[in-house]
């Protein structure tokens, strides 16, 4: 059986109580992740800021800014805005078992835990990454023959904005 530790982040980007959104949004963009484990100085887990976070202070910022001139929601503290009801998983969770966890409460990722200190960290993206490997490995196993592929045409991929 395939657990979370075969395909976590090991010792995942994190973040303090004291740093800012502004270091979120930083990080996320120079690190091209989404998801930002709050920890203190002994790596437990206190909370997690998501890209979805940073941008909803940015929606309101904007509000602000066109009401007044008052100080950026991304200079707010992490401590004050880091979502703290977060579910985690054991490093030795099942893989399915978390993937299904996620996809039943809608969840981005899975800080990992051991001894209540982070480990890790499992996202979504990590399950997409599982999804092409699989998929490469049928294709090793059972390739479409050039001619079959020549039938299916293009595929059709839009993005609804």
């Amino acid at each position: 059986m395939f657990t979370v530790a075969d395909m976590m982040t090991l010792k995942p980007h994190t973040l303090s109580r004291n740093d800012t959104l502004f270091d979120a949004k930083e990080m996320m963009q120079t690190q091209s992740i989404r998801h930002i484990p709050i920890t203190d100085d002994n790596h437990h887990l206190l909370g997690l800021i998501s890209q979805r976070d940073v941008l909803a202070a940015q929606d309101s910022n904007l509000k602000s800014i066109i009401a007044s001139h008052s100080h950026s929601p991304l200079e707010a503290l992490l401590e004050h805005c880091m979502n703290r009801n977060i579910f985690s998983v054991d490093s030795h969770a099942g893989l399915k078992e978390a993937a299904l966890y996620m996809q039943k409460h809608q969840i981005g990722c899975l800080p990992v835990l051991e001894n209540k200190q982070l480990v890790g960290i499992i996202t979504n993206s990590d399950f997409v990454a599982i999804a092409v490997t699989l998929l490469e490995m049928q294709d090793e196993v059972d390739p479409i023959e050039q001619d079959n592929l020549d039938e299916l045409g293009d595929i059709d991929i839009a993005r609804d904005l």
